[in-house]
């Protein structure tokens, strides 16, 4: 199998002439005999903090083998995607929006992880009647304002730093370092085995410097500008049970406030081994798109 990764990339441009990169593996230049045919059903994957929005490898296979096409988004800020300083989860939303009116898609399914969680619901509250399944894997959820928002988390202090405005936040990421015990064993294990380009490519976002993770920071404890109740489609959150990066509460809040949403607790899964449940989770979205 050829290996798939980044998809075609494009880029759109938005009001104000801000430009905003986007991946398609719609196509047959995209991955030679693997990619998905330009009229394969559709699944938008967002991305996680900080990351380039190239469709990585693992993504782009476990679509592939299920004949679904993978269209990604650089949220403002990441590279290829000028910033846009105060933006909302909602903001970057509508920019996944434009990409796919541009590309004459239609009808989808909305995903993501981490970072990227937030922005496939605010996808599906924005779009209900175009989306088909919204799956959220280890995804943050809104501020709530409480203590325990922060509660099980090894290193919060971005997001702490990006309650104070996004100066205290850019001058936190001055000095930030990671916090090793943010991931646990099987976290390493997985970036050592089958998810080895996530790690890869996180590196490439964060190496572009410091404003799309920032800007995401901020936006997650900001007013998203859309309320998970909106989302109408098929919801699924998958979360580890010993995740030290987004615990296990965000996603128990979530399920308590979606219409329609599923919980997978996987409770041996960290923050990155958790994507291993990404096959299953795609045979969820095909199954329930057929509905």
């Amino acid at each position: 199998m050829a290996e798939l990764t980044g998809g075609r990339p494009g880029t759109i441009t938005r009001p104000g002439g801000r430009a905003v990169r986007f991946f398609d593996t719609g196509g047959a230049d995209t991955g030679g005999d693997t990619a998905a045919a330009a009229d394969a059903p559709v699944i938008v994957w967002h991305h996680g903090t900080p990351q380039t929005g190239a469709v990585i490898a693992p993504v782009a296979e476990a679509a592939a083998t299920r004949g679904l096409r993978v269209v990604s988004v650089a949220r403002p800020g990441y590279p290829g995607s000028d910033p846009l300083p105060g933006r909302t989860v909602a903001d970057a939303a509508a920019d996944v929006l434009a990409v796919l009116d541009g590309l004459g898609v239609d009808r989808f399914a909305t995903l993501g992880a981490s970072g990227g969680g937030p922005h496939a619901l605010a996808c599906a509250a924005l779009a209900p009647n175009r989306v088909d399944a919204v799956v959220s894997f280890a995804g943050i959820a809104p501020y709530w304002g409480d203590v325990d928002w922060f509660a099980g988390m090894a290193d919060p202090g971005g997001l702490r730093a990006a309650l104070s405005g996004r100066e205290a936040r850019l001058a936190y990421a001055e000095t930030a370092q990671f916090e090793p015990e943010s991931f646990t064993e099987r976290d390493y294990r997985t970036l050592e085995g089958a998810w080895a380009a996530l790690g890869a490519d996180a590196g490439a976002g964060g190496a572009a410097g410091p404003a799309g993770e920032v800007d995401d920071d901020r936006a997650f404890v900001s007013p998203w500008g859309v309320e998970p109740a909106a989302v109408a489609a098929p919801t699924l959150l998958v979360q580890g049970g010993r995740d030290r990066v987004i615990p296990a509460t965000h996603a128990g809040w979530m399920l308590e406030r979606l219409r329609r949403g599923e919980l997978w607790l996987r409770p041996r899964e960290g923050h990155v081994s958790v994507l291993t449940a990404l096959g299953v989770a795609l045979d969820w979205v095909v199954a329930t798109s057929a509905r």
